[in-house]
């Protein structure tokens, strides 16, 4: 072999050592760095120069050029990867669900150190011993402040449950916001790869990096699919719409209802638009929508992927009150909604309890002598609509009845939101009175009143078949939570487990390993030593023919 030639391996096994060492401090230095994959490089054998093609021979005369690097490649596991962005994708729709559920739980058990129930317990004390002697100005008193007492933190536990629900609403344009953004980065990154790597000599493997964390992410916050193209670039998937095209993002807009201020996804390039007279547009979303919420939640049907779903179905589409618990509305909107089922629920014990205990007053009031009525002839009423009257007579029967309801119009229901004590009651709780128009005290009312309240005449929601009384009520609804709370919890500890031991086993493939990549520092710096030594005995080999040839 010339020696000439020789210098020419020698140098090989100097670069490539030297790219060898590059890449192993690489590794070492972004140990720490979330996203990073480990990299290799691959090594080859240079070609080789033929001297003499003997047909007879086993092989070739030939002498080689060295190593050569073939190139640097990231070390995944594609399998690995699909499944960690799926089950993260499961684990954060089950989270949002438990972190919503306990939520309302604490909302639920504690306001300001003292219990919701409580306040119940303390209305059916006022009520029992107004029973006793409804003659007393004290016992109507506390009756009246009771009654006072527990609308207030009725009003209170509701208007938590309405602004945890605008919280989330949010959250949803945040999440939103993200992933937009995330779109537009890995397009970015997209552009950058492809012009990277165009040559096919050089791979961008941080840029990798960067836009493979970026997708783990998203995979987080909705169900996507993707794949890379020959050109490097990648293509995102998101709920089977695209959302990442090579070059080309899709954004996802938000349309917000007027009435509620909540926000629905859609997609923009799906919605049809109009322009209004500012020259906005103006978008009319219908199928357009980036989530069916109507779909069945199912592992099976990949329909319980991403937080961002998760939050829409948590929030609902409406704050709820107790006509939403009626058979038709409940499966079709407030079912799969934590939120809205508990607002529909608890809204309808208030509704109850206020209904019953006016409905008991009017019952017994006789328009005639004015007992148990106003100063109109109406009958008296402790909890009173806000924006409608409650009663009037009606002309058929001549009977008090409840003022017609809409069920569009929450002004006309007697809802949490929509009820106040009576003014005149509170200033003057013995407007009550209890003591007919001969002297006698009226007994009969308020055991009708006690019997309501003991009364088992209540079901949470359609789907429950135990009635349960005012008293009762609320604790079965604390518990509802509270078990479905559990079940969540239950749910999201396994796919956490499921999410950890995915994530374990990738890290095996694509983590850094300290001792691994210190013994690989050593082998390549003996490479590189040796190929200098090499070189060194080369050159000391032309050196001396050189001199003695001088001579």
């Amino acid at each position: 072999m010339p020696l000439m030639g020789s210098l020419y391996i020698g140098n090989s096994g100097l670069q490539t050592s030297q790219n060898a060492l590059n890449t192993t401090a690489h590794n070492i230095s972004n140990a720490g760095t979330t996203g990073y994959v480990r990299q290799q490089v691959l090594l080859g054998t240079n070609i080789y120069n033929t001297i003499n093609v003997n047909y007879k021979a086993v092989a070739n005369q030939q002498i080689g050029l060295g190593v050569t690097y073939s190139k640097t490649r990231q070390v995944r596991d594609y399998f690995l990867d699909q499944t960690y962005r799926k089950e993260s994708g499961r684990s954060a729709f089950y989270e949002v669900s438990y972190d919503a559920l306990s939520e309302i739980e604490n909302l639920l058990d504690e306001m300001n150190g003292e219990s919701f129930q409580d306040s119940i317990k303390n209305l059916w004390t006022a009520v029992q011993e107004l029973a006793k002697d409804p003659g007393s100005a004290v016992t109507q008193g506390l009756l009246i402040e009771r009654s006072s007492e527990f609308l207030a933190r009725a009003q209170s536990v509701y208007g938590g449950l309405c602004d945890y629900q605008s919280n989330l609403n949010l959250s949803v344009k945040q999440k939103v916001d993200t992933i937009n953004n995330y779109a537009r980065q890995i397009k970015e990154l997209n552009d950058e790869i492809r012009y990277i790597e165009c040559g096919g000599f050089e791979r961008a493997n941080d840029l990798r990096d960067v836009r493979n964390q970026l997708v783990d992410e998203l995979a987080a916050m909705a169900n996507i699919t993707y794949t890379e193209e020959m050109d490097s670039s990648i293509t995102i998937r998101l709920e089977d719409e695209d959302l990442v095209k090579r070059d080309v993002v899709y954004e996802i807009g938000l349309k917000e209802d007027p009435t509620t201020g909540f926000y629905t996804p859609f997609w923009i390039h799906n919605a049809k638009f109009t322009l209004n007279a500012d020259g906005e547009k103006v978008y009319d979303i219908e199928g357009a929508e980036v989530f069916d919420l109507n779909r069945v939640i199912s592992s099976d049907l990949n329909t319980d992927v991403g937080s961002l779903k998760s939050t829409l179905l948590a929030r609902g589409d409406h704050r709820a009150n107790f006509t939403d618990l009626s058979e038709d509305n409940y499966d079709r909107s407030v079912s799969q909604s934590v939120i809205m089922n508990v607002q529909a629920e608890f809204d309808q014990l208030i509704h109850n309890i206020a209904t019953t205990m006016n409905q008991v007053i009017a019952d017994n009031a006789d328009p005639a002598s004015g007992y148990l009525c106003d100063e109109n002839g109406n009958p008296i009423q402790i909890f009173q609509k806000i924006a409608s009257d409650g009663y009037r007579i009606d002309p058929a029967t001549g009977n008090y009845a409840y003022v017609a309801e809409d069920e569009n119009v929450n002004e006309t229901l007697y809802t949490t939101t929509n009820l106040q004590i009576n003014q005149k009651l509170l200033q003057q709780p013995t407007r009550l009175g209890f003591v007919k128009p001969d002297g006698k005290v009226d007994f009969t009312t308020m055991e009708q009143m006690k019997a309501a309240f003991t009364a088992e005449s209540s079901v949470l929601n359609p789907n429950v078949k135990k009635k349960s009384s005012f008293v009762d009520y609320y604790g079965d609804l604390v518990s509802q939570v509270a078990n479905s709370g559990y079940v969540y919890k239950n749910i999201l500890s396994n796919q956490q487990e499921t999410v950890d031991s995915t994530f374990a086993a990738r890290e095996q493939v694509i983590g850094v390993s300290q001792d691994e990549e210190l013994t690989n520092m050593v082998k390549f710096q003996n490479a590189y030593n040796a190929a200098s030594r090499y070189i060194n005995v080369i050159d000391e080999m032309l050196e001396h023919i050189i001199n003695t040839l001088a001579i």
